[in-house]
């Protein structure tokens, strides 16, 4: 089983049948009359087979099978529920409650999944309402992201984001990202970390179809606020990747880099599955004075049809000294994920400074 496959497996089992059991307590605890053991029969039928996501599911479906209550009423013992639950990621069954039976009560759902981000998040939630009514969704979170509580401030960033993992896509604002301008406007000097990681994502999102709108926002912002210059650099982390000038430009690294690389070697040259390579070589500076230099590189992974796909990893930013050097170093496990299968072959390796492929060597996998 691959890496992938176990960190899988493991975060199905935040909703175990112990966790199961919680659940019912609690809610018991809340609501006297509540059906633990019909509601467990049902979250736990064929339990072993579902994906994380299908259990939350299962969890909002079990408790609104049991609760013979009206929605508003049922959200007064949720609301009870929230603070009593043991995992963050468990109580986002409780905004999948909400997406799930409260599409006919806009104010009253939206005022719910605010009050349960706090425990866990609505991103998932949020999105359902944002695709039935986009206006008065993002209105009310353009409120959101001047909210006290960071929680709530995130929601408006991640729930609006157009590519969230594990959601659909927003279509609406994949297309017009300006939609959702308003928003990120307002965190982008937010003081909480949480918030800032979600504005970064969120503009990293769109520069997969708007490079251009993203770079022209960035640029028009002040960097001098230490908590906006890091959104911007991770906001811009796809485009520098590729070398884009203008994303490099804005992170002090756009100029040509006046180096030359020594001695660069992958090692060992040949690999099976499951065996490490390292990657190495010397950055040396061919002027006097500092440079800002972005090192990444990119292995072209040989595919089944014989073919080849290129991945860059971010490798080191560095301040060089004038004909200054370093050692710059890395290692990486050859092994397969689920969206990666390696295939035997040449792997090309390629090493880019400020955007410019400077070095090329490679690597062979062989069978075990």
């Amino acid at each position: 089983m691959s890496n992938t496959d176990t960190a899988a497996t493991a975060l199905k089992e935040i909703f175990n049948a112990e966790r199961l059991r919680h659940i019912a307590e609690e809610m018991s605890a809340v609501y006297p009359a509540f059906k633990a053991k019909a509601f467990l029969k049902q979250a736990q039928d064929g339990l072993a087979e579902l994906s994380v996501m299908q259990r939350m599911a299962r969890v909002s479906e079990s408790l609104h099978a049991v609760l013979p209550l009206g929605y508003e009423d049922s959200l007064d013992v949720l609301f009870q529920l929230a603070p009593r639950l043991n995992s963050g990621f468990v109580s986002m069954c409780l905004p999948h409650y909400v997406a799930s039976y409260g599409g006919h009560a806009f104010d009253t759902s939206m005022q719910a999944l605010k009050y349960f981000t706090t425990f866990g998040s609505s991103e998932f939630a949020i999105r359902h309402f944002l695709r039935s009514d986009l206006e008065r969704s993002l209105e009310l979170m353009h409120d959101w992201a001047q909210d006290d509580n960071d929680h709530v401030r995130r929601l408006a960033s991640e729930g609006s984001r157009p590519r969230l993992p594990w959601s659909f896509r927003l279509e609406a604002v994949q297309a017009n990202p300006q939609l959702a301008a308003g928003i990120l406007d307002r965190l982008k000097a937010d003081d909480s970390l949480y918030v800032r990681k979600s504005v970064a994502n969120h503009l990293n999102d769109v520069t997969k179809e708007h490079p251009e709108w993203v770079l022209d926002v960035i640029e028009g912002w002040s960097l001098e606020n230490k908590h906006t210059a890091w959104i911007a650099k991770h906001a811009l982390r796809s485009l520098i990747k590729q070398g884009d000038v203008r994303a490099l430009t804005v992170i002090g690294a756009g100029s040509k880099a006046e180096v030359e690389l020594l001695d660069v070697r992958v090692e060992p040259a040949v690999v099976r599955l499951g065996e490490t390579i390292t990657l190495s070589f010397t950055v040396k500076s061919t002027v006097p004075v500092e440079q800002r230099l972005v090192i990444d590189y990119a292995i072209d992974y040989v595919k089944a049809n014989g073919g080849v796909s290129g991945k860059v990893f971010k490798l080191k930013t560095l301040e060089l000294a004038g004909f200054g050097s370093e050692v710059v170093a890395r290692r990486q496990v050859i092994r397969d994920f689920t969206t990666r299968k390696h295939h035997v072959g040449r792997h090309g390796v390629r090493v880019m400074v400020n955007g410019e492929v400077l070095a090329e060597v490679g690597f062979d996998i062989v069978l075990g």
